[in-house]
């Protein structure tokens, strides 16, 4: 199982630790020191939409100009943008056996991972 997200951000340290409390093994990607690629991008959005991958009430989307928040209009144009500034995307997004799952929601953790 992988785990994408930002270690420092506070949703993330929450499902990490839900993680370990539950024994459960996985592997970690930080967007900020790896990125993010267009394939990733691609794939995860097989299971969910670009809609929910880009995180609308954070500080990075909140931070943009009313012409970059106008400019995503699609999925082209907001993986452009998650892989120009990978703190927009929600996190965690984790690859699980039973599929994706982005955020964290103690029920869906225990129905996809438990």
């Amino acid at each position: 199982m992988k785990i994408y997200g930002i270690k420092n951000c506070n949703t993330v340290k929450k499902a990490l630790e839900w993680l370990e409390k539950n024994e459960i093994s996985y592997d970690f990607q930080d967007f900020k020191k790896l990125g993010v690629s267009e394939d990733t991008l691609q794939r995860w959005e097989e299971e969910v939409s670009w809609e929910l991958l880009v995180n609308k009430r954070g500080t990075t989307w909140r931070s943009l100009s009313d012409a970059e928040k106008e400019a995503v209009v699609d999925q082209y144009t907001a993986n452009k943008l998650m892989q120009e500034k990978t703190s927009v995307i929600k996190r965690p997004v984790i690859e699980s056996p039973k599929g994706l799952i982005v955020g964290f929601d103690e029920k869906e953790y225990l129905d996809k991972l438990k």
